[in-house]
Formats: structure tokens, C-alpha cells, sequence
């Protein structure tokens, strides 16, 4: 079976890792794939599909279940994860095993039952778009089924090739040829042109404890060969970024920044997992001076200790800034995030509701702030989506990282980019509330570093306008898809 050419539109299934960090752009992908005339079947987990409707439920149709959001034909439909419900997905080694198994089956016959007699008025699935990290399986499917497929990888490029150069590193004697693991501590570059890379910060290693860590690996492994033989690697950058590494790496293909959250709020699916306090977040920076507020956010992931968090707190005191700080209900380890995890009197003295000047909301249009004239910095966990939608809108950063890419990233903010300031533990492991107000006070005075960050502003802007390398290569890709 091949791609179809009875219907006059295409139509693409794509599929998201289930993380918030990877629906969101793939969402955003698949609207750019509306715009230019496909109808999208979006193939979230069950899981994640349910959190993603509970968070915009007032602002979707849903259509016998299958969550068809006219506006836009993007069609949501759910795939069992394989997981129990009340099982931790934040352990991402588990469920990137366990998913591979029970899910492939599944969108197989998503797509085959797409082509029957019984198949609804969205047409035959023509062609698949997966994120990388789903490409060990969902490619397969794709090649088996004949339709035309591609991998996305929403992260950098430079951390996709280190997947992609897995064999080599095995082969000069830096991770171990079974679980990936380092070999040795120190750095190594793929290329001259290339980031310096930390053996400590493969990004295979940095996901939490190693248990499983061998069944990861060879998943890992079974990606390299799956994405090998699609038609296309995309990749959620943009040619200014990562020069040296698309230079090196020709077969991945940039097509960012993706315009995530920008469409007009309430028209278009983001993906949020949490209902962000748009109205609360827009009203408060309203009243904010130009380039005064600190915005804090970590992402979907990122969890604290009590101490960290208060340390997080007093520094943002202790700053004598307005902030606006995102305290997702699981960002401390252990429990929700309650009055009794802040420092004694914190909310009374800086909380918005008893007139200070910060505000605490649990989730936020993380695009409009950013786009906000009175946001002055950026206190991030360095996730590629915030790095890329803090380098679109020129603010800089201070980078705190977690886990995964993101150190990768932090190197790209602080070294490669200098566009921002590293969060640094003191001798006992904390960041430190004087630390964390000093450089507040540095990116806030620092007009060389504004001047770069704006700089690449511009650059990414222009790669997604008429004529630029990214929008160039997208339209490419589309036309691929369709031929």
C-alpha cells in the first residue's frame, strides 16, 4: 500500500514522545501541516490525550470522541501507553519501553482501518510524521504499511547527533557498547565546528536512575536504524543555532523555531497538560514596568527538594524584582506543592494577592510572557522548547538545568550563544538565594548580553519568514510528503 491519491487532501498522522515537551511542538507541527492543505491525525497516549482535553476542555468540540477540532482538521485520537493508570510516567525509561510494545500494534491498525471501507471522511493516512523517540517502532509501521514517513526530533540537533554517532562513540572507547553508560570522564566533539560535549551529559544517561538502562540502550540503538531509511529527519532548530552540526549532520534538517503558542489564544490547540492562567499572567505583566519581571518556569519535569525550593524563593526576594514564577503542583519531591513548602511568610510578603510584587500562578501561556515588553529574564530548566522560545523573543537566561538535553542546552545559553548566565551550586549542592539574586542583578545590567540575545532573535525570526532557510526547507518537506 502506498500513499493515497484518491483524496484531494493529504493526510498525515503524526505522533508525539508522550512528554510535554514534545506535544507541544509536534502539535504546533501538525497546524503548520493544516495551513498548507493536510488533514492531521494527532496520536497522543491515552493517557496524555485525556490530560491535553481536560486542560482546554472549554474550548474543543469533540466529535464522537475522536476530538475533531473543526478549526483546524486536526483530528485527536488516543493509543494505550501499556502502562497501569496509576503507574509513574515521569519514569521515562519504563514507559519508553513498555510504549513501544503496546502502541505499535495499535497505530497499525489505525492507519490500516483508515484505509477500509469503514474509515471516516478524514481520508487515508498518506504518510507518517513520528517523533524520534517513537521512531524505533512507529517508522517500522510506517515501512511496513508503504505510506512515506519522517522523524522530528524537537530538541538540538548536536543532541540528536550524539544518538546518531552512538556507534561511533562505542567504537573510540566513550560509553560502554551495552548500556551507553560513560567510559570516561571528560569532553569530546563530534566535528571542529561543533559544541564541546560533557561524556557526563549524554543525554541517555541523565534521565533519572539507571534501572533499565541496557533495554534503553538498545532502543536507542533500533532508532539509529529505523530513522535511516525515512524520508526525512526533521529538527526543531534553526541553521544560525546549530551551523556546525547541520554542517556535519547534512541528512537533519531544521525547520525551527516552531511557532509554539503563538496562535491566537483560544482558536488553535497548544497541548497544554495543565490549564495555563493566561488572563491572571497577561493582567499582572500589564501592570509591570518595561523589562522588569523575572518569569521562572522549569518545565513539566523539573522537581525540588523543600529546601531547594525555598532557597528558589527567598532568591527571588531577595532580588527586589517583580517575578512571575510557574509552581507546577508536583514541582516538590514527595508531595503537591502547598503553602507549607514556601518560606514561613513568603506568600504574605511578594504573593500578587496581598499586593507584593510577584506572582505565582501553576501554569502559564509560557509564549505570551515571553513576548511580553515586561519581561526582563528568564529563570529556566534550559528544555529545548523555553530555550528556543526564549531565544525567538530575545530575552536571556539564567540557566538551571534538570536532567536529559538540558545541560547540552545550557552549554548552547552560556558558552556557544552567551546569551545567558548559569545557575551554580555551592559546595553543599544548593543553589543558594544570594546566588540566584546576584545573577538576576547581572543579566538585568547586562547590555552586551541583551545585544546577542536580540541578535539572535532576529536570526531566528527571519529563518521562519518568506525566503528563510527553515521555512525553505519545510515547504520542501511538505511538498515530499505530498508528491
Amino acid at each position: 500500500m502506498t500513499c493515497s491519491t484518491l483524496t484531494p487532501r493529504q493526510h498525515a498522522l503524526v505522533i508525539p514522545y508522550p512528554a510535554q515537551g514534545h506535544v507541544i511542538p509536534l502539535l504546533e507541527l501538525a497546524h503548520a501541516l493544516v495551513d498548507r492543505g493536510f488533514t492531521v491525525t494527532f496520536a497522543n497516549s491515552e493517557f496524555n490525550h485525556h490530560r491535553v482535553l481536560a486542560a482546554m476542555a472549554d474550548t474543543t468540540k469533540k466529535n464522537g470522541g475522536a476530538g475533531l477540532l473543526a478549526q483546524d482538521r486536526i483530528r485527536l485520537v488516543s493509543v494505550p501507553d501499556g502502562m497501569e493508570p496509576d503507574e509513574d510516567r515521569n519514569n521515562l525509561v519504563r514507559l519508553t519501553v513498555v510504549m513501544a510494545e503496546h502502541m505499535a500494534p495499535r497505530v497499525e491498525d489505525l492507519i490500516r482501518r483508515s484505509h477500509g471501507d469503514d474509515a471516516d471522511d478524514a481520508g487515508p493516512i498518506t504518510c507518517m510524521v513520528a517523533d524520534y523517540n517513537v521512531g524505533t517502532w512507529a517508522l517500522d509501521v510506517a515501512r511496513r504499511i508503504g505510506i512515506k514517513s519522517a522523524a522530528i526530533w524537537p530538541a538540538s540537533a548536536a543532541v540528536l547527533a550524539s544518538l546518531l554517532s552512538i556507534h561511533e562513540l562505542i567504537k573510540d572507547g566513550i560509553i560502554d557498547s551495552n548500556d551507553g553508560s560513560a567510559l570516561k570522564q571528560g569532553t569530546f566533539q563530534l566535528s571542529p565546528d561543533m559544541p564541546v560535549m560533557q561524556t557526563a551529559h549524554l543525554a541517555w544517561n541523565c534521565i533519572g536512575n539507571h534501572e533499565g538502562q541496557e533495554a534503553l540502550f538498545r532502543y536507542l540503538i533500533g532508532g539509529i536504524r529505523a530513522v535511516e531509511s525515512c524520508d526525512f529527519i526533521l529538527c526543531n532548530s534553526f541553521h544560525g543555532a546549530e551551523e556546525g552540526t547541520f554542517a556535519r549532520f547534512p541528512k537533519v534538517v531544521p525547520i525551527g523555531p516552531l511557532l509554539t503558542g503563538e496562535r491566537a489564544p483560544g482558536k488553535a490547540l497548544v497541548g497544554h497538560f495543565w490549564r495555563p492562567e493566561d488572563d491572571a499572567c497577561v493582567s499582572w505583566l500589564d501592570a509591570q514596568p518595561a523589562r522588569s519581571v523575572v518569569y521562572v518556569a522549569f518545565g513539566s519535569f523539573t522537581m525540588f527538594d523543600t529546601r531547594q525550593f525555598r532557597e528558589l524563593a527567598l532568591g527571588l526576594e531577595l532580588s527586589g524584582r517583580p517575578f512571575l514564577w510557574v509552581v507546577r503542583p508536583d514541582i516538590v519531591r514527595g508531595d503537591d506543592a502547598n503553602d507549607d513548602d514556601y518560606p514561613e511568610g513568603f506568600l504574605g510578603r511578594v504573593g500578587a494577592a496581598s499586593g507584593g510584587r510577584g506572582m505565582v500562578v501553576a501554569w502559564s501561556p509560557q509564549q505570551r510572557v515571553l513576548a511580553h515588553p515586561a519581561v526582563a529574564c528568564f529563570v529556566s530548566h534550559c528544555g529545548w522548547n523555553s530555550t528556543m522560545e526564549g531565544v525567538r523573543n530575545g530575552v536571556p537566561f539564567l540557566a538551571w538545568p534538570y536532567f536529559a538535553d538540558q545541560f547540552v542546552n545550557q552549554g548552547y545559553i552560556c558558552d556557544t550563544w552567551k546569551v545567558g548566565l548559569r545557575a551554580e551550586a555551592d559546595g553543599s549542592g544548593v543553589i543558594t538565594k544570594e546566588h540566584i539574586a546576584g545573577r538576576v542583578g547581572e543579566l538585568m545590567s547586562d547590555a552586551g548580553m541583551r545585544e546577542r540575545v536580540e541578535a539572535m532573535k532576529k536570526v531566528a525570526l527571519e529563518s521562519v519568514m518568506e525566503g528563510g532557510s527553515s521555512r525553505d526547507n519545510f515547504d520542501m518537506f511538505v511538498e515530499a510528503m505530498k508528491a
